[in-house]
């Protein structure tokens, strides 16, 4: 293949700040069927190909999800396949893997399963996936839960808000975990162990009453729970969502063991402090809670050193009125933080500070998500055979963040009037623009992920 012969490429894809797994240079990326044929230098790009010439505008790896609750089917009036595909496509995610609750039935059973892939089929504008759970009593659907494309399984060892989804005990997990581990999925826990806590006899509207509720040592005690359990079976185990820094002791050590055990946090968890959360102001409510700024400091210090793995929104919506605005409870408001199209700009805009780089970004954001789901295969990078899915973006321009431009089903989200720094120009997915100018295109060009290594 000579830079004389275009035949083979359907679109070149160039500028002069491409981020690939080894830095960023000025390059050229031939595509052909959708996937990346050659990363070139410049001078040696094909001619007579349509070509995409992005300047100075940084060319990333299309943003991997994978943490992110759609609710579709059973409660699209909180989102939905066609409304956080759209917002995926406007925020340079090119990859989504939906969480297994929150929907109904929940993605416990390979006919839930099943009957979630029919409600997305023909309204996705991304690549999406699915995670199964795991429920006390479920483990005979494991199998074929992965069998139907599942990439791996959710628990809760708390309360998930839903009874649909019960908790997971440990002897739940101790049933499971061999069969994850023969399958060679992950298991993926919400880590928090209900323990003691301070009477919830504060202000309701006051988020200090709220956040006393969960303290950081339930989450402590979960992932130290964990990590004994990854010694036992051997199979890999993430933590979603961490919030309280000082569980990533018990992650060190493990490590070191050489322990399949990784870590995700969001950028809620790295922009918000608890002490600035306005009284009444229920859209910051999460679970695990929003932490002080000492602790948001050291979830930095871990992610820029490595000791946390990647970044994922936990896109966590509802209809406005469960988050009860008027009354502004924190104790009785539902939790979650919707920022699905945000989260490079979120990130970007406190990792820049801090002296983060673009690869620091794509490393979090794109390359480690996509190995947890299983995809690194064709997602997450730009190289050799890789699916042509790329983020176009600008580092550089500001934009505040209002609700006629979340394409969300609900703009309800604690980011409303700031200001962000890297703006997503355009979106590709496998070769084809499926968002420019601010503008998802018409076309739902989304295809299933179905299992690892499919």
């Amino acid at each position: 293949m000579t830079s004389h012969d275009p035949a083979p490429f359907d679109l070149v894809l160039k500028g002069r700040r491409v981020v690939l797994p080894d830095g960023m240079c000025e390059a050229a990326i031939a595509i052909a069927g959708g996937r990346i044929a050659a990363v070139l230098d410049p001078s040696a790009a094909p001619r007579g190909v349509r070509t995409i010439d992005a300047g100075d505008r940084v060319i990333m790896p299309g943003l991997v999800d994978t943490h992110a609750h759609v609710n579709e089917p059973g409660r699209t009036e909180w989102e939905g396949f066609a409304t956080a595909t759209r917002a995926c496509a406007a925020g340079g995610i090119t990859t989504v893997v939906d969480m297994p609750l929150n929907s109904i039935p929940v993605t416990t059973t390979r006919a839930a399963l099943e009957e979630k892939r029919r409600a997305s089929a023909g309204q996705t504008w991304v690549d999406h996936g699915f995670w199964g759970g795991v429920v006390p009593g479920n483990e005979r659907e494991l199998e074929p839960l992965v069998e139907a494309g599942a990439l791996g399984f959710k628990a809760f060892l708390v309360h998930s808000g839903i009874d649909d989804f019960p908790m997971a005990e440990e002897g739940d997990l101790r049933r499971a975990m061999p069969i994850l581990a023969r399958l060679g999925v992950p298991l993926l826990v919400h880590a928090e162990l209900e323990g003691e806590a301070p009477e919830t006899a504060g202000d309701p509207r006051s988020y200090a009453t709220y956040l006393a509720s969960r303290p950081p040592a339930w989450e402590e005690a979960a992932v130290h729970r964990m990590v004994e359990l990854c010694r036992t079976y051997g199979g890999p185990v993430h933590v979603v969502h961490l919030s309280a820094a000082g569980a990533l002791d018990d992650v060190s050590r493990a490590r070191a063991e050489g322990l399949p055990f990784s870590i995700e946090t969001c950028p809620h968890y790295l922009l918000l402090a608890a002490e600035e959360v306005p009284e009444g102001h229920t859209e910051y409510k999460c679970a695990p809670p929003i932490r002080e700024r000492d602790n948001r400091e050291r979830l930095w210090k871990a992610l820029v050193s490595g000791a946390i793995d990647l970044v994922v929104s936990d896109h966590s919506p509802c209809t406005p009125r469960l988050k009860l605005p008027q009354e502004g409870d924190f104790l009785r408001a539902w939790g979650g933080i919707a920022s699905l199209q945000l989260g490079l700009s979120l990130i970007w805009t406190e990792a820049s500070r801090r002296g983060a780089t673009l690869s620091d970004l794509a490393r979090w954001m794109c390359e480690a998500p996509a190995r947890l789901a299983g995809l690194s295969h064709k997602k997450g990078r730009i190289a050799p055979g890789l699916d042509a899915d790329f983020v176009v973006w600008a580092p550089d321009a500001t934009f505040v963040v209002e609700p006629s431009i979340l394409r969300h089903r609900h703009p309800v989200t604690p980011y409303l009037g700031r200001t962000l720094r890297g703006e997503v120009k355009t979106t590709i997915l496998r070769g084809q623009t499926v968002y420019e100018g601010g503008v998802v295109r018409d076309e739902p060009r989304g295809v299933p992920l179905l299992g690892r290594g499919a």
